[in-house]
């Protein structure tokens, strides 16, 4: 997934299809817009190992339980390939100590695969900081990136806010029953005390899998996916 100057957003997620295929796009906006697009394809044999791609998109607004779910409700065979997570902080110091969890086939209360912390699973360390500024610090690999970071002007964008990326091209997660992926939302009160917030948090995720799959949730309305 590439985000360039100036408007250019390119995905190159393989998407098998075995009859056929079809793309839509919707302005949700009042004002008209242009739009151009490329579309590549190739036609040729699908094997039977095949999963077909998949993506949903969740927001909580704010968590509830200081807990975001990035998916759920998937039930087949198949294996989890990203995520992408954006994060509006309500509140001051570091934000990031929540884990990410795998829960995968059957688990319940604990789950397979638990992270150490927010910035870990997305391949930073140490509160994405950068030692010498003292600030965080963005950064872009082809497989993980804390690539935006809004800082506050302390009048109208005052509100911090980060935008990250994980691809787990060589190291997929695999399921073959069931899958659930949720996100702690936890920061740091004094003393070392856990602080459970109530933040923005926005997240696609994206896996392939065996058809048929679950029902997806509606996606909410244009009031809830704007950014304010």
């Amino acid at each position: 997934m590439t985000v360039n100057p100036g408007s250019a957003f390119n995905s190159y997620w393989q998407m098998p299809f075995r009859k056929k295929c079809k793309i839509t796009m919707e302005n949700v906006s009042i004002h008209p817009m242009v739009l151009y697009y490329q579309v590549n394809y190739a036609e040729t044999e699908v094997g039977n190992d095949e999963a077909y791609f998949h993506a949903q998109y969740r927001r909580s607004h704010p968590t509830e339980g200081s807990l975001h779910t990035i998916l759920d409700g998937v039930k087949g065979k198949g294996h989890y390939v990203g995520t992408y997570l954006a994060v509006g902080v309500n509140n001051t110091g570091w934000w990031g100590e929540g884990e990410v969890k795998f829960f995968l086939d059957g688990d319940k209360e604990f789950a397979t695969i638990v992270t150490t912390g927010l910035e870990d699973y997305f391949c930073g360390s140490y509160n994405f900081e950068n030692k010498e500024t003292r600030r965080y610090q963005e950064f872009t690999t082809p497989y993980a990136g804390l690539h935006q970071v809004i800082r506050p002007d302390g009048i109208y964008d005052s509100q911090q806010r980060f935008g990250m990326y994980r691809w787990h091209i060589l190291d997929p997660v695999r399921f073959d029953g069931d899958l659930k992926v949720t996100v702690q939302d936890l920061g740091w009160r004094s003393e070392d005390r856990y602080l459970p917030q109530k933040s923005d948090i926005i997240s696609v995720a994206y896996w392939y899998q065996t058809e048929p799959h679950g029902k997806f949730k509606p996606l909410p309305g244009k009031n809830g996916i704007e950014i304010n």
